[in-house]
């Protein structure tokens, strides 16, 4: 007896709408493997609608003043705080994450970063104004940008549509926002929550797969386009952007090296890497992947870490005794699986390194050792529950090695050392270095890459402005 399953909708111009040609994709939960949903698969007329609409809500909305604006935020974020269970199962559903987890480590920052940015709303401000040239005043504006289109990766759905409508709304913009195709339904549900807050055409979204968001990117009609996905998906709409010079932010990948010198507290440091390694099954730009271990400390500390991933359990969202759930997809699973099975002769799988159950697109807790600096496993992002250890033998092999990757987005260094902490933290070419731990954000703190990691920030004043364009303006004080 089959099951009949739910509808999803784009939310556009304040109503929600099937795709104009009728097209729909199914939606599977990763935790059972079985399709629960139907999304949208959106074409040009949809992407038309919304940018149409986005366009005609922009005036007045850019002329709302700060303080209107910070008001709906701060409504966004109370409704978020009322329906949270809501969410949450959306968010499970979506992506088999923990239940527990998922309350206790999404809905409290998503939240806070919402009431951030309500309040970096009033902060919109130039310089003050100065006279640079005789009987010339000049004022410095920092103004929206306008329509802005939004693509939301699947890792983390419901909080990265936080992370680029919060910003761009508190600015000022308008948004078209899509999300990943296997991930739609928190974020359908995030449009019903703003719909009775925002005006219509402030808030958009389009479902649909990657043609829907090229269809997003090239539109005539948005001033900027921000992505967090692959490098290859940022590359593509770094190009498409480039054709009528739209403004671009990007966050992509990442590979993050964590740095281990010999006077680290063994203990600790394992216990808080393996947790920021496995979280979320790896599925994270900063996730802990790629650990170097001073030679003087290695085996013990691959030996701790081997059993800590062996004592780390991975299972169903109900599970309170589970770290994380499934990969996303069985795409996903396939390229982790494929990353181990290609391991050269010289590495070593010290726990894991195997598919778990025959049911969703679960995969072990894995440590991988006695790898070298080309293998493949070291310079790509496997972007799953896998951590791989390396043995240096100085302060610069391990710099050298740290940064010796396309990614720059996040590292971290353990140390008790604070000049050797000090010395890392100028030296790792990287967005973000942490020092003895590993994954922490605040909304206040900047959080964005170098390199192949994309450019652009997301959280913080930083973050904000970069949904601003600066305008001078100069008058003359003659009469």
């Amino acid at each position: 007896m089959s099951t009949e399953l739910r509808r999803l909708r784009n939310y556009i111009d304040g109503e929600f709408r099937d795709a104009a040609d009728g097209r729909t994709t199914e939606v599977v939960n990763p935790a059972t493997g079985e399709a629960y949903a139907t999304a949208p698969l959106s074409g040009a007329a949809d992407v038309d609608a919304a940018m149409e609409a986005a366009a005609r809500a922009f005036p007045a909305w850019r002329d709302t003043t700060p303080a209107e604006r910070q008001k709906a935020l701060l409504k966004i974020a109370d409704a978020f705080e009322e329906r949270a269970e809501e969410l949450i199962a959306a968010e499970v559903e979506n992506t088999g994450k923990p239940v527990g987890l998922t309350r206790s480590e999404e809905i409290p920052p998503m939240i806070d970063q919402i009431r951030f940015f309500a309040g970096a709303a009033r902060l919109l401000e130039g310089r003050s104004a100065g006279e640079y040239m005789e009987g010339m005043t000049s004022i410095i504006r920092r103004e929206p940008v306008g329509v802005c289109a939004q693509v939301a990766p699947w890792n983390y759905p419901m909080m990265m549509a936080v992370w680029k409508f919060a910003p761009a709304i508190a600015a000022g913009n308008t948004v078209v926002l899509k999300p990943s195709d296997t991930t739609p339904a928190s974020t359908v549900l995030i449009a019903d929550i703003i719909g009775s807050i925002l005006p219509k055409g402030v808030f958009n979204v389009v479902c649909g797969d990657r043609d829907t968001g090229r269809l997003m990117v090239e539109h005539s009609v948005p001033a900027m386009a921000s992505i967090t996905g692959s490098v290859r998906a940022g590359m593509s709409v770094a190009e498409s952007a480039s054709k009528d010079v739209k403004r671009v932010h990007l966050e992509l990948g990442g590979k993050a090296p964590v740095v281990v010198f010999e006077d680290t507290d063994i203990a600790k440091a394992v216990e808080d890497i393996s947790v920021a390694g496995f979280f979320n099954a790896g599925q994270d730009c900063t996730a802990a992947t790629r650990v170097l271990v001073q030679e003087s400390i290695h085996d013990e500390f691959v030996a701790a870490l081997a059993k800590a991933a062996a004592e780390t359990k991975t299972g169903q969202p109900d599970d309170e005794d589970v770290l994380y759930g499934p990969l996303n997809n069985p795409n996903q699973l396939k390229q982790v699986s494929g990353f181990i099975d290609r391991l050269p002769a010289h590495a070593k799988v010290q726990a894991g390194g195997h598919q778990v159950g025959d049911k969703g697109y679960f995969y072990a807790p894995t440590v991988v050792s006695g790898l070298k600096q080309d293998d493949e496993i070291i310079q790509n992002e496997v972007f799953g529950p896998v951590i791989t250890v390396q043995s240096f033998s100085d302060e610069n092999q391990a710099v050298e090695w740290a940064n010796g990757v396309e990614y720059a987005l996040a590292s971290s260094v353990w140390t008790k050392d604070h000049a050797r902490a000090m010395r890392m933290s100028k030296k790792l070419d990287f967005g973000c270095v942490w020092i003895n731990t590993h994954i922490p954000l605040v909304a206040e703190m900047p959080h964005g890459g170098f390199k192949k990691s994309g450019y652009g920030k997301d959280l913080s004043a930083y973050g904000f402005e970069d949904y601003t364009r600066i305008k001078h303006v100069m008058t003359s004080l003659g009469e």
